[in-house]
């Protein structure tokens, strides 16, 4: 077996095993775990017009939507993904509190193909399992390690985490094509993540 397989599979394993575990957290808990992220202090300035890019929540992931609404009162540009296509970055396009959504791939509601296509200077960033070296694990298409890996050639940005205190793990594989997240947020805690430069 060849070195990447080989993490290929140890991925495989560990997103099952994520999955699995933030499946089994109860509904009150995932509630009350993103209405504590949104009542903490966000760690980043939000001056007005600042594009925040966040996600609508799939399955049992934590949900954003608490944050987003904060982070719009504070004056951010909210934008959410749109899948391009296998193998291409997100699109990111505006949305406006309260504005209706299109169903997109997977049935993930996502703003309609009128709505502006934007370059966020933060992204929450959705995820399976998360490490304090900023390493994660999301669904295995890579959709976000290439729009991150997109952003970052073009301007400075922010990729956040933002998962329940439950998904961390002590290591996770990363390969080449990995963006590390710049900082996670859970509901116990900011984890601000040190890379070297």
């Amino acid at each position: 077996m060849t070195k990447s397989a080989s993490i290929e599979d140890a991925k495989a394993a560990l997103r099952n095993e994520a999955a699995a575990r933030r499946d089994a957290l109860s509904a009150d808990v995932r509630k009350a775990a993103a209405e504590a992220i949104a009542a903490r202090e966000f760690p980043l300035a939000i001056e007005s017009g600042k594009v925040v890019s966040g996600f609508m929540p799939l399955k049992t992931e934590i949900n954003p939507l608490p944050l987003l609404r904060k982070l719009a009162e504070a004056g951010a540009t909210l934008a959410l993904p749109v899948v391009a296509g296998r193998g291409k970055p997100l699109v990111m396009r505006v949305w406006r509190w309260g504005e209706p959504l299109a169903e997109g791939v997977w049935g993930i509601r996502q703003p309609k193909p009128e709505a502006a296509e934007v370059d966020p200077d933060i992204l929450l960033v959705p995820l399976l399992a998360f490490d304090r070296a900023g390493n994660r694990i999301g669904y295995g298409a890579g959709y976000y390690d290439m729009t991150i890996a997109r952003l970052r050639v073009k301007k400075p940005i922010a990729a956040i985490g933002i998962a329940f205190a439950a998904q961390e793990v002590p290591t996770v594989p990363a390969t080449l094509g990995d963006e590390p997240l710049d900082l996670v947020l859970t509901e116990r805690e900011v984890i601000d993540i040190k890379r070297p430069t």
